[in-house]
């Protein structure tokens, strides 16, 4: 009688083993604690409210590249997240319909605060992204890196008044701390009272708000100089944005790199606050 019992107890311990510890069988999921916001599906954009997505989670062997093929740029871009800051251990978001986003945009094609105006330049932060309009029409635009919640990238209306191709910064560093921390392809829209300069820059995109204030762009030259990652440049937005708006193209003097005063730089017009977080 005694063995039965012990049989008996020993099965229902084993069954609830089994019936009550499905996660270690089950799909891996991101951490529902996840301080650092890993889950970029939690980052609210209000253009993408109509674009149907999934979420997709980053597996060891996963990389945008082995998942997406040559389309890899456009889920980069719709996350707003560079090839360094997808890892394994994340969730992002991926279009339905990849083809469909591979010219997707949340700014309008015509703005007409920007008619009028050869240069002007439309950064929206609750998109996280960044527009460079000529007489009112969309040239190009890309996402964008503004500051993070206590450090946001103040709204307002403002112009370029230096450049400085080879900048970097003069208060932080890199990850490593072995060098000021690079801001390639400076441009500098306004000088607050307090004297700290806002700049749009090469920087990492972590996929939401991360900076101190400035307004990051892609730069994967700059990171493969820096980190060595990743080997072959792709994105360069960076590189784009400061030849359309400073580069020699626009001003008589040739750009020695190094930094330099302008006039009659380009409109910066920065608009909303940062994107919402979903619980």
């Amino acid at each position: 009688m005694l063995r039965k019992v012990l049989l008996f107890v020993v099965l229902i311990v084993l069954s609830s083993i089994v019936v009550y510890n499905p996660l270690a069988t089950s799909e891996p999921g991101a951490n529902p604690q996840d301080p650092a916001h890993e889950d970029l599906t939690r980052v609210a954009y209000p253009s993408l409210a109509k674009i149907p997505w999934h979420p997709h989670f980053i597996r060891p062997q996963d990389s945008l590249e082995s998942l997406f093929g040559p389309d890899w740029p456009v889920v980069a871009r719709f996350n707003r997240v560079d090839r360094r800051h997808v890892y394994p251990g994340m969730t992002i978001k991926v279009p339905d319909d990849i083809p469909a986003c591979r010219s997707y945009t949340p700014l309008p094609a015509e703005y007409a605060p920007a008619k009028g105006h050869e240069r002007y330049l439309l950064l929206d932060i609750t998109e996280q992204w960044l527009g460079a309009y000529q007489d009112g029409k969309l040239r190009f635009s890309a996402p964008a890196a503004t500051g993070a919640t206590g450090h946001e990238t103040p709204v307002g209306v403002y112009r370029i008044d230096a450049r400085d191709q080879n900048h970097s910064s003069s208060l932080y560093k890199t990850e490593d701390q072995s060098d000021q921390y690079p801001m390639d392809n400076a441009m500098r829209f306004h000088v607050g009272a307090d004297n700290v300069s806002y700049w749009i820059h090469a920087r990492d995109l972590p996929g939401k708000p991360a900076s101190h204030g400035c307004v990051g762009l892609y730069d994967e030259g700059m990171q493969n100089r820096v980190y060595g990652s990743p080997q072959v440049p792709v994105l360069l937005d960076s590189e784009k944005f400061y030849a359309w708006a400073v580069g020699d193209s626009e001003y008589e003097e040739e750009d020695t790199g190094n930094l330099e005063l302008l006039e009659e730089g380009p409109v910066v017009e920065v608009r909303g606050e940062n994107p919402r977080y979903r619980k």
